[in-house]
């Protein structure tokens, strides 16, 4: 067994302290701080995320019944309710975001060659936004609707190994066809993304790019037909064609040739209608390529159930940034020990593994490697589930 480094501080590891270090002093995180610094609400807000922590008064209980683990944590500040209350409130929220940029470029370099399920050289991204709901009582600030507050959490997904490459918090009235304009597309890669974002400007900003784009078309699209192609009616293709818009606004937009695929799932009989700048690619990989958008709505499923984004420690725009840009620090640190480690479980279950081995001083690759692990029932949210079992 493994008598030094606990696998919280293991996993930790994994960041580069170099990095967050310099986020910290590029924002001048600690400035007049005297004890409890910018790592430190890393490390607790982290502990946060792994445990399953409901409250700053239940981190507060845990952390207060061993406080000799503090220092194995690396946390040197004292922990108290009010401390990171006012962390949370004070520090900037972009200290964060930094870091979980650098955690994405090294995750995205890591798992760069994983396998996709199409058989396809570029890198495909998927471009998606999800509401993370708030108490409109609670969170006034955050109101978009007249009975509902909250925020927008748009992510560009890697299909790599279901890895965020940009992420955006807004608020919950932001257009998403804005953040298309905000991404700089990368020559000979693909973007797949639903309606929302269906804007002609920003689509030929991506083909000058020379960057591949595949969406929805709005029924009420007006077109010219250009050519027809031969297709397989046996796929569920109903027509590949090439197509020119007609509308003087949108034709003055994108005012090039588009190729139109339509498709018929032979499962449900729901028809998409796709639109797409390459001419290349099989229709019927076109049709693959916007059904892997589940994957993106998999990952917003999966943090908003297994990190805590929709239960909040703080009120403040501020304290709300921070919580979810250190939850996906979390999910980036975890899958990069995951591919680092060679672990063959899914993020979930070391997830779960990590919430009741916290401190346990093994080996994190041991901890990791369990082949015959089975998933445990979940802690109570007020019972601390640190040591052994």
């Amino acid at each position: 067994m493994n008598q030094g480094s606990t696998l919280f501080a293991q996993l930790l590891a994994h960041g580069s302290r170099g990095a967050l270090d310099r986020c910290i002093q590029r924002y001048r995180g600690n400035h007049r701080v005297r004890t409890f610094t910018c790592r430190d609400q890393f490390l607790v807000m982290a502990f946060a995320q792994l445990t399953y922590r409901e409250s700053l008064r239940d981190i507060e209980a845990c952390l207060g019944v061993i406080p000799d683990r503090l220092y194995h944590m690396g946390i040197r500040g004292s922990v108290t309710r009010s401390t990171l209350a006012d962390a949370n409130e004070r520090r900037d929220w972009r200290i964060y975001a930094d870091y979980a940029q650098v955690l994405m470029a090294e995750a995205r370099r890591l798992y760069a060659g994983e396998a996709l399920a199409l058989d396809l050289d570029q890198t495909v991204y998927c471009l998606d936004s999800s509401t993370i709901e708030l108490c409109l009582g609670l969170f006034p600030w955050a109101r978009f609707q007249k009975d509902a507050a909250g925020v927008k959490l748009h992510t560009l997904l890697d299909l790599r190994g279901s890895i965020p490459a940009y992420v955006r918090i807004t608020g919950g009235s932001f257009s998403d066809k804005h953040v298309l304009d905000e991404l700089a597309p990368e020559p000979g890669s693909i973007y797949v993304f639903d309606r929302g974002y269906l804007d002609f400007k920003s689509l030929l900003r991506l083909e000058h790019a020379k960057a591949i784009f595949v969406t929805r078309a709005r029924h009420n699209l007006r077109t010219r037909r250009l050519y027809s192609h031969a297709v397989d009616r046996t796929t569920g293709l109903v027509y590949d064609q090439t197509i020119r818009l007609t509308v003087q606004a949108t034709a003055a937009k994108y005012p090039i040739n588009l190729r139109r695929v339509k498709f018929r799932d032979p499962e449900t009989g729901k028809v998409y209608v796709f639109l797409t700048n390459d001419f290349e690619l099989p229709a019927l990989t076109i049709a693959r390529l916007y059904k892997a958008r589940w994957k993106i709505e998999l990952f917003f499923k999966w943090i908003k159930q297994h990190l805590r984004i929709k239960a909040f420690y703080g009120r403040s725009p501020n304290a709300v940034q921070t919580q979810i840009w250190i939850a996906i620090s979390v999910y980036l640190l975890v899958a990069i020990a995951r591919k680092r480690l060679d672990s063959k479980l899914e993020l979930y279950t070391l997830l779960q593994i990590l919430s009741v081995t916290l401190f346990e001083k093994t080996s994190l690759e041991q901890a990791f490697s369990a082949p015959d692990y089975t998933i445990p029932v979940r802690p109570a949210p007020n019972q601390l589930q640190l040591f052994d079992l």
